[in-house]
């Protein structure tokens, strides 16, 4: 358990005022686990003012107890540390923030007041004989429910969900994450009573600001076990208070173009994107992309449908994701790719020109992600590809209409000015002239340049017009070669034939 020694300096300068200083919480967890953490939060006896004076640097602007400690470091981890008073919280009143928060004496009664178990364990190492001693104060077992692999509330669990309903949100995060982390035999599962609590409290969702639900939700969608989250805030009965139209689908059957029903072809999605690491808009996509199919369905069995899903699918992810507070761009993105994620494509029958449109729709900067959603759905309807031929040959067709042609218009210089330089009216001179000089830009792009061109312009108009004319020819094959080439190598890429 390697600390940091900016950790261990504001630990040692706490100690040698004084007071008492210890490692606690999510960093002591991690650091338990064999994980760097991602920031370091330090619990002592001494008052906020104490450690302001004590440490200099400092900001101290909440009414938590906490001071922020800012550090030499170059490590952007270690740049901040927060020291926070041993506390207590009294009544919660709005099942968010305590009423009161009052200084507790001892540490023990620090860690009474927090979540789980496993984020309830405090830490510091001491010098002794030339060694440094590790001392752990573990009032609730934290370890062995760590060794576990076990959710599990600090005391009642009913009463650590009133006082802040998200904990109930937090504990479904846990699974998610911390099961991502390493190759377990065994997975992190929640308490029995604890489990238990949250399906009896679930309600008290509701009154929790929709920012901080999506902060959280956030960080269940973007770990691996992205899908397993999501199922297990509907088991828990959770998912109804935060994404009720995803709910609705929980057995709702599809049609002959799928084995699975709504709810479960959405998560089985989403899982596919997780595994494979996709952005956090296409992992909204494939979770939300069907979200409409329940509303919009018609008929039984083999042959219902759902017409339009699609377009009034982007409209309630719009509606979704602003009610979850999240910010513009993604609520676009995530409905563009939802409106979307239906397109036809078959090799021979969608002409190029379609393929325009589309790009045109969706953005060429989206297309990339779009391809992802459709390999999701398609991974999620339960077919064993998830890029057939036919969606490799649609990458092809979309970077062949994307790249920039070869054309004289890439050139530093155009037909006007060549008639001004060699003083000659509009004719097939001009266009004999370009064809040659882009040659030459093509074999040497340093060569695009005004003066350059300028200068071979004035070698050209001097020749003859047979020789202007076979050079021009000679071009235009050599042109056309490359464009093969360019063509070959491009379906090569995608293993086009």
């Amino acid at each position: 358990m390697e600390i940091p020694k900016q950790v261990k300096s504001v630990i040692s300068q706490l100690e040698k005022n004084g007071y008492e200083a210890y490692i606690v919480g999510g960093c002591v967890r991690n650091l338990l686990q064999g994980i760097e953490p991602e920031d370091w939060d330090i619990t002592t006896n001494a008052k906020p003012e104490e450690i302001q004076k004590i440490f200099p640097k400092n900001f101290y602007e909440n009414k938590f107890l906490t001071v922020t400690v800012q550090t030499e470091s170059k490590n952007p981890r270690l740049k901040e540390i927060e020291i926070t008073t041993y506390r207590l919280e009294a009544k919660y009143t709005n099942k968010r923030h305590p009423d009161k928060i009052s200084f507790a004496k001892t540490i023990e009664q620090d860690l009474a007041r927090r979540d789980f178990t496993i984020n309830a364990i405090a830490l510091s190492q001491q010098p002794t004989n030339n060694k440094q001693q590790t001392i752990i104060i573990d009032p609730f077992e934290g370890q062995k429910d760590l060794r576990a692999k076990i959710i599990r509330a600090v005391g009642n669990p009913e009463i650590r969900f009133n006082e802040d309903a998200l904990r109930m949100l937090r504990a479904i995060r846990f699974v998610s994450v911390l099961n991502q982390n390493h190759a377990y035999l065994k997975k992190w599962q929640i308490e029995t009573k604890t489990l238990k609590a949250i399906k009896n409290k679930a309600f008290l969702l509701k009154v929790i600001s929709k920012e901080r639900i999506r902060d959280e939700l956030m960080k269940i969608i973007m770990s691996k076990r992205a899908a397993e989250g999501i199922e297990l805030l509907r088991q828990t009965g959770l998912l109804k208070y935060i994404i009720p139209e995803l709910e609705q689908g929980y057995r709702v059957s599809q049609n002959k173009h799928h084995i699975y029903d709504c709810y479960e072809h959405s998560l089985l999605s989403l899982k596919y994107a997780a595994k494979q690491g996709f952005n956090k808009y296409v992992r909204w996509a494939a979770l939300l992309h069907d979200i409409a199919k329940p509303v919009v369905k018609e008929g039984e069995g083999q042959s219902a449908t759902f017409y339009n899903h699609e377009v009034i699918g982007a409209q309630m992810t719009i509606q979704i994701l602003n009610r979850l507070k999240f910010p513009k761009q993604i609520k676009q993105k995530v409905a563009k790719l939802v409106r979307y994620h239906l397109f036809y494509y078959n090799v021979g029958e969608v002409s190029a020109s379609s393929v325009r449109r589309l790009v045109r729709q969706v953005g060429l900067e989206n297309m990339d992600e779009l391809l992802q959603v459709r390999m999701a759905d398609r991974i999620g309807s339960g077919v064993p590809k998830a890029e057939p031929y036919k969606l490799r040959h649609l990458r092809y067709v979309i970077e062949k209409i994307s790249q920039d042609p070869i054309s004289v218009k890439m050139l530093k210089i155009n037909g006007d000015e060549i008639m001004k330089i060699l003083d000659i009216k509009p004719g097939p001179k001009i266009g004999q002239i370009l064809d040659i000089l882009l040659e030459e830009v093509l074999n040497n792009p340093e060569k695009n340049k005004k003066d350059y061109l300028q200068k071979k312009t004035k070698e050209l108009g001097r020749l003859t017009d047979k020789n202007l004319r076979a050079l021009a020819v000679q071009a235009k094959k050599q042109r056309e070669q490359l464009e093969i080439k360019k063509d070959e190598m491009t379906k090569k890429k995608y293993w086009i034939t």
